[in-house]
């Protein structure tokens, strides 16, 4: 006879992975509503940014899981490394650049986007001192992304599903739609594109062995890309 009620106290059980997921996702979506006076916009981000992994980084260790086993460790092949990460970038710039051309197709109406006004980081245009000053804080918050998006959430839910391969699928899916979300909240033209962005680093986290460092790559090189185009 099994003891449902053990079962549903396990730690590694649904339950356990959602009260996990409930945790990480209010504390990462309260921060980011919280209004901090004199406090930089990229430092906002990054502040909140650390604490989400923070939390995740907590949740891990009552599951038992470190972030090595989640894909941060070192490349056993750096060579195969640049190759995943230059094919996801090829991916990513492939699907943004479909999706401008589809885009009124789609039968729904989508908000501008209007993250390129550079209100967010100060005055780019033609300021490569300013990039300079900046890039830094780009790259690591690229990397907390990763680590939040591809390594925690996305396994933590395909472990609440619980039934691949469908679980893999559903995690992939919904990690996208909520780091789409998280950079606009709306239904915009910016939520759409950068949930682009999550859905292929998440088949390419996926489909590469579950190694963070080629996704990690990705998306600094894609946010360099971003900024340099807000310079231009």
């Amino acid at each position: 006879m099994v003891d449902t009620k053990s079962q549903a106290a396990s730690p590694t059980s649904p339950a356990g992975y959602l009260l996990d997921l409930g945790i990480y996702l209010t504390v990462l979506f309260t921060f980011r509503q919280l209004y901090l006076p004199g406090v930089p916009y990229m430092a906002r981000v990054v502040l909140g940014s650390l604490l989400a992994v923070g939390v995740a980084t907590w949740r891990m260790r009552a599951r038992g899981v470190r972030w090595a086993d989640l894909g941060l460790r070192k490349p056993e092949n750096l060579g195969k490394t640049l190759i995943v990460t230059a094919v996801t970038v090829v991916a990513v710039v492939i699907s943004i650049i479909s999706f401008e051309i589809l885009k009124d197709l789609l039968p729904i109406e989508l908000a501008p986007d209007t993250s390129s006004d550079g209100s967010r980081f100060g005055d780019l245009e033609g300021n490569f001192a300013l990039l300079l000053s900046i890039i830094g804080i780009v790259w690591l918050e690229s990397a907390l992304e990763e680590l939040m998006d591809r390594g925690f959430l996305l396994n933590w839910l395909e472990r609440l599903f619980a039934r691949p391969p469908m679980a893999t699928i559903l995690a992939v899916l919904i990690q996208a739609i909520l780091f789409g979300f998280r950079h606009s909240y709306d239904l915009s033209e910016r939520s759409v594109t950068v949930g682009l962005i999550g859905l292929i680093l998440g088949i390419a986290y996926v489909a590469c062995g579950r190694r963070l460092w080629p996704v990690i790559l990705a998306h600094c090189v894609l946010n360099s890309l971003s900024m340099l185009e807000r310079v231009f």
